[in-house]
């Protein structure tokens, strides 16, 4: 048979590159309760769909011309499909040089990066991290030091989040670059007890700034997942942070040029009355708005996105009638549901991923306005609301916006749109203005109040004054703002939904609001 013997030696090479870092190195893998690179991309990808491109790429060691031993790249790169669409997944590889940039990396006539081919096939792109970084080992392997040039690479990773979902999957201790590339994506995962991520590392710490701390304190889940919202969503186990990967891109198109895949049309888990009851009339009672959610939402279709943080606000993915749209809703379980930095952060995120990939957002308003206080000054609470203003007034893709209880200042006013498709309902549970009349008559009519020979009353007469002023119904004889049936919000939805179909095929292409991260 015709060139058997180079034939024998490709299998043979190919074979090399599967043992990645070696048997000794796979068990230290396993032994950290960590999976290979492999055994992760086996339960990202449809069966049997993965094609792996650059396996042959690495270092050998020769004897007289002849292959003793090999290496390969500290990374497995491929094409494959994620429920039957095509994918390009980079995946580092820990049992060699952990993960580590370092060694091989191609020069001239070396093939495209998977980033490249992600970007050229306008394909989403998704990232296994579990990478050291750069390493001092291989200032040694090259003979010198080096120039920190690496936007050269990292250009394709920003030009991506215009084009393509980005996807990071933090599996591992991430350093360095990698440490970065999580947060250069449109969303992100990390394990909670396996997975880490700081810039540096403990050892880095130690020697910077000489105190001692495991990697876990320093950049576990519990501190990105909660507290820096450095990371979006916190998964109990790799499998299930890899399915979160393929959950969250179900909602996404391809690319900014298709309109997001349509689903089968589920019935909400909770019927349409439910609704009715879902808003206390003690506006002083808090209500759990998940319940809202899901009876407005397709069943089981709600997949929330960061929510340890900024938890004032819920944010995510659904699908209404089978139609992917981006939702959020205020919160009253926590913060009263005010807007602090860490909520405002999330909207921001949230319609800018809605305005890339051309998702319709629905909003549910019970805004008190601004988180006001210290804490809140000393975050910069205004120059976030000043951005979120920004990012509202920027954003073009169809928004609804359902007020459900609260309406109040800029943080209300951030629920709203001028421009394009936009559509308002409210319940008739519904109150708004520029702030809230309790607190805010303390404050307009002070000198009156103090004036009185019983303040605490006169405030009480005022405040009941301005109280009868508050209906909806007298904002709708006035501004012709439609008031409903809180049971007729699914269908409303739908059929706005159905009407903005239109609209999202005119905004097919690059966005318009270019995705920050």
């Amino acid at each position: 048979m015709a060139w058997e013997q180079e034939r024998q030696e490709l299998e043979r090479r190919l074979e090399m590159a599967l043992d990645m870092g070696g048997p000794e190195g796979v068990a230290r893998q396993h032994g950290r309760g960590r999976l290979t690179v492999r055994e992760r991309l086996d339960l990202l990808v449809d069966d049997g769909s993965f094609r792996e491109f650059g396996a042959l790429m690495g270092r050998g060691t020769y004897e007289d011309g002849r292959l003793t031993s090999f290496t390969p790249k500290a990374r497995v790169d491929g094409m494959g499909t994620v429920d039957g669409r095509r994918v390009v997944v980079t995946g580092t590889d820990f049992t060699v040089r952990g993960g580590s940039g370092g060694g091989s990396t191609g020069g001239l006539g070396a093939e495209l990066r998977a980033d490249e081919r992600a970007l050229a096939w306008r394909v989403p792109y998704v990232r296994l991290l579990d990478a050291a970084g750069g390493s001092v080992r291989s200032f040694e392997s090259l003979g010198r030091t080096y120039l920190p040039d690496g936007n050269i690479w990292s250009a394709n990773d920003v030009a991506l989040l215009d084009v393509v979902p980005v996807v990071s999957a933090v599996m591992g201790s991430v350093a360095g670059l990698p440490a970065v590339q999580a947060c250069l994506a449109h969303w992100n995962v990390m394990v909670r007890g396996t997975s880490e991520l700081f810039p540096g590392g403990p050892p880095v710490v130690k020697a910077s700034l000489g105190y001692e701390i495991t990697k876990e304190d320093l950049g576990g889940s519990q501190i990105h997942g909660r507290q820096s919202g450095v990371i979006d969503n916190v998964a109990d186990d790799e499998e299930e942070a890899l399915d979160m990967v393929r959950r969250f891109l179900s909602y996404l198109p391809s690319s900014v040029d298709e309109m997001a895949p349509l689903a089968e049309a589920e019935p909400p888990a909770r019927a349409a009355e439910s609704l009715r009851d879902i808003v206390p009339e003690n506006p002083r009672q808090p209500f759990d708005a998940h319940h809202l959610l899901e009876a407005v939402v397709d069943a089981d279709s709600f997949f929330e996105i960061a929510p340890g943080y900024g938890a004032s606000r819920i944010t995510g993915f659904a699908r209404v009638d089978g139609f992917p749209v981006g939702v959020m809703a205020n919160n009253p379980m926590v913060l009263g549901g005010s807007t602090d930095v860490a909520a405002g952060e999330k909207v921001i995120r949230l319609i800018e991923l809605c305005d890339t990939f051309h998702l319709p957002l629905v909003s549910f308003a019970d805004e008190p306005g601004f988180m006001v206080g210290i804490e809140s000054e000393k975050q910069g609470i205004e120059r976030a609301g000043a951005r979120l203003v920004w990012t509202t007034c920027r954003s073009r893709m169809p928004w609804i916006t359902f007020v459900v209880r609260r309406l109040y200042g800029v943080g209300g006013q951030c629920h709203h749109r001028p421009s394009g498709m936009f559509r308002r309902y409210a319940w008739p549970s519904a109150r708004w203005g520029s702030m809230h009349i309790a607190g805010g008559a303390a404050a307009a009519f002070r000198r009156e109040i103090e004036a009185a020979d019983d303040p605490a009353a006169k405030e009480a007469e005022i405040e009941a004054r301005l109280q009868a002023l508050s209906s909806p119904f007298l904002t709708a004889e006035a501004t012709g703002q439609d008031i409903i049936d809180p049971a007729d919000t699914r269908r409303l939805l739908g059929e706005f939904l159905e009407d903005a179909q239109r609209i999202l095929y005119t905004q097919l292409g690059p966005p318009t609001l270019p995705f920050r991260p």
